[in-house]
């Protein structure tokens, strides 16, 4: 796959290997600044940071992977436990490309299945993670615990991909684009009219793939066990995110509505954590890049 043309200015995209896999960042933003690390989500890849980055560049050294799995990452079949899709396992990878890339101690954002990465980023490698922030998630445990009918009504695709492969694979396979531009486009309503014509094309490049199908239901699989034993196990032991932590939602997603996810994350936390709503849907990067850039620059910048 070809990568994208000009509208990345000043960035600079590449495979970078490291142990086990093959991850795809983009790097720009201003030398010698504190370094920021931004994670994307499902069914995306991190070109949904496209506008906050350009508004970020001058204030950090900016970090865009695509996440194990997503984008032009690589892509390796699930494992019987799908332990090499866990949050943990994409965490390793992301502390790896951090250190590869020379930044021993950074801070992280994460959107959606961004998030959850961070989360557990913040987790295992506490050493490294000097802020965090989350954007539209509760913590993976909760939700699943508090799973009702309304929840499960509007994140489905949480209980439809988790299915024994192949058969959600062989579902989205079978009109994978129109698949993506209804994820994209229902969370928050209002279509995908929010997205860049550039992003949407390399979504729909990106995604509608068997392997990246695959790759991404081995995400929510993981998800929904292995993930759910670390988060368990860490909550038995008393880990709790050491850093501060900047905790966004949008006013019309599901997040807002059906949970509580300040102080949800709050309780996860040992560090200080604020956090408010945005008038936005689920995709708040791209729906209010100007925002969304105020705020993590107001909160991450000294």
């Amino acid at each position: 796959m070809q990568d994208d043309g000009p509208w990345f200015d000043g960035f600079e995209a590449r495979g970078i290997d490291l142990e086990a896999t093959r991850i795809h960042a983009r790097t720009g933003g201003r030398a010698g600044a504190p370094p920021l690390l931004l994670l994307h989500g499902f069914p995306q890849t991190h070109v949904m940071w496209h506008r906050v980055a350009q508004r970020l560049a001058p204030h950090f050294q900016l970090v865009l992977p695509d996440l194990r799995g997503y984008g032009r990452s690589a892509m390796p079949p699930g494992e019987a436990d799908h332990a090499n899709y866990s949050k943990r396992t994409l965490a390793l990878d992301l502390a790896r490309l951090m250190q590869t890339l020379g930044h021993e101690r950074y801070a992280v954002c994460g959107h959606d299945r961004g998030g959850r990465v961070a989360h557990r980023l913040a987790l295992d490698h506490a050493h490294a993670v000097t802020q965090l922030a989350l954007i539209d998630i509760a913590p993976t445990l909760d939700m699943y615990e508090r799973t009702d009918m309304a929840f499960a009504r509007a994140y489905y695709h949480w209980f439809h991909l988790i299915q024994p492969a192949p058969l959600p694979e062989q579902m989205i396979g079978g009109c994978a684009k129109a698949y993506l531009q209804a994820k994209l486009g229902g969370w928050g309503g209002g279509g995908t009219a929010f997205i860049e014509p550039e992003a949407l094309a390399d979504y729909e490049a990106c995604f509608c793939r068997p392997e990246a199908i695959h790759a991404a239901c081995e995400d929510y699989r993981a998800s929904a066990g292995i993930d759910l034993e670390h988060d368990r196990a860490s909550r038995a032991a008393g880990e709790r995110i050491a850093c501060d932590t900047l905790v966004l939602w949008g006013e019309r997603g599901v997040v807002a509505r059906l949970f509580e996810p300040l102080a949800l994350w709050q309780a996860q936390c040992a560090g200080r954590v604020t956090g408010w709503a945005l008038p936005a849907g689920h995709f708040i990067p791209e729906e209010l890049p100007d925002e969304t850039a105020a705020a993590l620059r107001d909160f991450f910048l000294p």
